[in-house]
């Protein structure tokens, strides 16, 4: 067992304490009145080791305050020396103002703060003071061992429940099962998931299933919502009556086709045909004979115009070339304007003398060996600079050149191009001419009186065609009434199949709904069993957690669940002293006393025993027994400044 005792305490100017001193012989007694530095002396203690006060907040105020601001320059100190295995150790920490001088002015300005380190006397870096206090122990672990009221009322209680479980080791789920034989079933249902995953499952299902269930009923009555009449309708009789509808139908199709494809008709329509073919042959011959010239011509035309469009596009792209190098020379010219007057500027900078051979930090001139090296380096600069500027102009002039006489190639390609154009265009307008000559020497296939003569004979074939049709549609308007009225009836006949069909599909649908909503229904009961078992596997679970935990305290006692309104359970960690909570109903003197008894069992757990700060020990009659060192904060009204007891003293008392 590590065991960790004060035996000294010093703080100066923390938190409004001026000076004192805490000589700890053992167990003490720190008696004040309100506001007199009780709680402080814990601060200062827990500030030395971890920068945080007993609270267990970090950002606390540590100067000492006159008129509501604190008083400046003060160095800010607490010093402790504690025993660790019968080894003495003393820890230091100053917390000072840091105030500086700017360059050229007289008064120092507060610029921050800075923290001190000291290990036996020694100053120490921040780190190795910290890796100091942590090889003693853990802070968390500290915290818990010296405040009765860390524990119920700093840590979180998932953070309670998982440090008890440590204390007392966890049991495991076949331990549970094997406890309980209604638990037997959960070995399989499970599956080699855990019961909090399988809760999870179960809910997720049971939810889904709700859902699905509420569903059905729903779907069923909308369903028979729209169910069709169906009342005297007989789906085999309807399907013969729509089988013998179809037959009429095509019957009176094929009759339609009969009068339509009448012989006379289709003699008179082979003879058009003739005729076409002979019109075809007489087109041939005189466009042979006539527009050959014409063709040829046009097809010249068309090449020339053609070539006309390629030298224009050639000629704009050439423009656009020499309009995009003469932007591209302006740029450079400006940049080359830029280049000299940043050439003359860097050739004009002169080397500074107050600016460049000064320390930035405190101002004061730099020895003289450094203010060459500096001057040096300066000069190389430059000249490496102006060298590279000329380069770039040098650079920038050639592109001007080059750019230059490219743009003069351009220009001469652009007037060739354009000269080119002008002898196309001049060879175009002779080719146009030609051809409207050409065009004016062909006669019109019109004028044909072969031509004439068939389009003549083939209209009165069309006449005597339509003739004929015109004495058959009659009949064949009468047959499509028919089929017309047959088509009606078939129609009828398709709703009244529709609706057997709809209908049976509509009961074929209902009986599955009512099917899965059976089985829906056995499957929640099976989840809710289910459930059960898994509630009871808990509440054995946490019976055995409590009645293992609680065996590990000498009064203090853990609730790890309760059991909500609707018979769930719902993990908790409740601390109770006879069974009275410890935030609703124990008395100050039954926390404390409490927190010893946690503290008792922690320090066997860990190892440790550390010095424990009791505030408001007044309120107690009689601590408990507990082995480690007790520092007792007793709230005083005849005591305006602190006074310390040690044990020896109180016991005479």
């Amino acid at each position: 067992m590590k065991q960790i005792k004060l035996l000294n305490l010093v703080l100066t100017n923390f938190k409004g304490i001026k000076e004192f001193e805490l000589n700890a012989e053992g167990n003490v007694s720190i008696h004040g009145d309100n506001a007199t530095g009780k709680t402080t002396i814990a601060d200062a203690f827990i500030w030395l080791l971890f920068d945080k006060d007993s609270n267990n907040q970090k950002d606390f105020g540590i100067k000492t305050l006159e008129n509501g601001k604190p008083i400046p320059k003060l160095n800010h100190e607490v010093e402790a020396t504690i025993v660790v295995d019968d080894k003495q150790l003393t820890l230091k920490k100053v917390f000072s103002e840091k105030w500086t001088k700017k360059r050229g002015s007289i008064t120092s300005e507060f610029s921050g703060h800075t923290t001190d380190h000291y290990i036996d006397g020694v100053p120490s870096n921040k780190k190795g003071f910290t890796d100091q206090v942590a090889s003693i122990v853990d802070e968390d672990i500290f915290k818990l061992l010296t405040s009765p009221s860390y524990f119920n009322e700093q840590l979180r209680w998932k953070k309670r429940r998982d440090l008890l479980l440590e204390i007392a080791g966890d049991v495991s789920d076949e331990e549970v099962i094997n406890s309980n034989k209604d638990l037997s079933k959960l070995t399989d249902i499970l599956s080699g998931r855990n019961i909090e995953d399988h809760k999870k499952v179960i809910a997720a299902k049971r939810k889904e299933i709700n859902q699905e269930l509420e569903k059905i009923p729903v779907r069923v009555d909308e369903i028979y919502r729209g169910l069709p009449d169906v009342n005297g309708l007989n789906k085999s009789s309807i399907e013969k009556q729509l089988t013998e509808l179809n037959d009429q139908i095509e019957s009176k199709q094929e009759q339609v086709n009969d009068i339509r494809g009448g012989s006379e008709v289709n003699k008179l329509k082979q003879q058009i045909s003739d005729i076409d073919l002979q019109i075809a042959n007489i087109k041939n011959e005189h466009a042979q004979n006539g527009q050959d010239e014409v063709y040829k011509l046009r097809t010249k035309l068309q090449e020339e115009q053609s070539n006309i469009t390629v030298l224009q596009s050639k000629i704009n792209s050439k423009k656009q070339q020499h309009s995009m190098n003469k932007d591209y020379i302006d740029d450079l010219i400006d940049r080359r304007a830029d280049l000299r007057k940043r050439y003359d500027e860097k050739d004009s900078e002169a080397f500074n003398h107050e600016e460049n051979c000064s320390c930035p930090s405190c101002g004061q001139d730099l020895p003289e060996e450094q203010r060459e090296e500096i001057i040096k380096t300066f000069n190389v600069n430059k000249a490496e600079m102006l060298e590279h500027i000329k380069a770039k102009g040098v650079e920038t002039n050639d592109k001007i050149k080059a750019t230059g006489t490219e743009n003069q190639t351009v220009a001469e390609d652009i007037g060739k191009l354009e000269k080119q154009v002008t002898e196309k265009q001049e060879q175009v307008a002779k080719l146009e001419a030609k051809l409207t000559e050409s065009q004016s020497n062909v006669k019109p296939i019109e004028d044909n009186a072969s031509y004439q003569k068939l389009m003549q004979d083939r209209q009165a074939l069309e006449q005597q065609i339509e003739e004929l049709k015109q004495s058959v549609e009659k009949s064949v308007q009468e047959v499509k009434q028919e089929i017309t009225e047959l088509n009606e009836k078939q129609n009828e006949v398709n709703i009244d199949l529709s609706k057997v069909s709809q209908s049976e599909q509509s009961k074929t649908r209902i009986a599955e709904l009512e099917k899965q909503e059976k089985e829906l229904a056995a499957e929640f009961e099976q989840l809710e069993e289910e459930l059960h078992l898994t509630e009871e596997f808990i509440r054995t679970k946490v019976n055995m957690l409590e009645e293992k935990i609680n065996s590990k305290f000498k009064d203090a006692r853990f609730n790890l669940f309760k059991t909500n309104i609707n018979g769930g359970l719902e993990e908790i960690c409740t601390t109770t002293l006879d069974g009275v909570p410890y935030n609703a109903g124990l008395n100050n003197a039954a926390r404390i006393n409490v927190g010893l008894d946690i503290i008792n069992t922690l320090s066997q757990h860990y190892g440790v025993q550390a010095p424990i700060f009791v505030d408001n020990a007044e309120s107690v009659t009689r601590l408990i027994d507990i082995d480690s060192q007790v520092i007792s904060l007793v709230v005083s009204e005849a005591d305006k400044e602190l006074r310390i007891e040690n044990a020896k003293e109180m016991e005479l008392v």
